[in-house]
């Protein structure tokens, strides 16, 4: 299938890292030229070198996307970079474990790095978006809408991103605008494993009791799983699309895991 891609211009933020990455490699297999935005240097580069390396469909731009002057810089150099902008991505964040105790300081740091960097994106970004009737695509989060105990700003800042994705689908509705969010759960990523490496004496055992709580498969998703929906959304064959959370989980959040379980009794 082709989704209509081919050319157009995107903004990944955390783009070369675990989903973020998928994403970027998902696009630009589709004809997409992406412009990455994250601060992690390393593995940006070394994914442009192997993807890219001339920068014509993939380019990359580092600093804190948590300062909204460098929110600023990011478009503008995005447009100046491919002289249009058709979609941003909202995928950086991180699962900071700022729980109450952090305090209200440390809080709105988190809500900061979690949820005021896809406004401020989201605010300049706007003209270009308007000219091209573009996407927005928020990466939201299970705890949002479970919770998870512990982690109070991040808790906050995916819930505002769900409220914002219904807001701006509203609002950005007459230019043309689409905007979704894809909502993930247990994600095997690099990070997510160097955290079971770091918080089990067994991770590959704390892995597989994780997985069984998933009903389709007994496994993690993939992150080429939660790429392949944020593209299709983003892409022309889902046009009518919008003010959506799309969970990609395996049916943990809305499923009873324990059927199919063996040992599962009857109520």
């Amino acid at each position: 299938m082709d989704l209509g891609l081919q050319g157009k211009g995107f903004l990944v933020t955390g783009g070369s890292e675990g989903i973020g990455e998928a994403i970027t490699r998902t696009l630009v297999e589709e004809g997409a030229r992406v412009m990455i935005a994250t601060r992690s240097e390393a593995p940006t580069l070394e994914l442009v070198r192997e993807i890219d390396p001339t920068q014509t469909r993939l380019g990359y731009i580092l600093g804190d996307l948590s300062d909204s002057d460098h929110c600023q810089r990011v478009i503008q150099y995005t447009l100046h970079h491919f002289g249009r902008l058709d979609g941003l991505i909202n995928n950086a964040g991180v699962n900071d474990g700022v729980g109450l105790s952090a305090g209200p300081q440390a809080f709105r740091a988190s809500l900061d790095r979690n949820l005021g960097l896809a406004y401020d994106l989201c605010h300049y970004a706007l003209p270009a978006l308007k000219n091209s009737s573009g996407v927005i695509l928020n990466v939201g989060s299970k705890v949002a809408m479970t919770g998870q105990g512990g982690t109070s700003g991040y808790a906050a800042a995916k819930a505002g991103l769900l409220g914002l994705t219904r807001e701006w689908a509203l609002d950005l509705a007459p230019m043309g605008i689409r905007v979704n969010a894809v909502i993930p759960s247990e994600v095997m990523t690099p990070m997510y494993r160097q955290w079971l490496e770091q918080t089990s004496s067994d991770p590959d055992s704390q892995e597989a009791r994780i997985g069984q709580k998933i009903p389709l498969g007994r496994r993690f998703t993939l992150p080429e799983e939660i790429a392949d929906t944020v593209v299709f959304i983003c892409s022309p064959r889902a046009s009518h699309m919008t003010g959506q959370w799309i969970v990609v989980d395996g049916g943990l959040l809305h499923l009873d895991s324990s059927q199919g379980d063996p040992n599962h009794l009857p109520k």
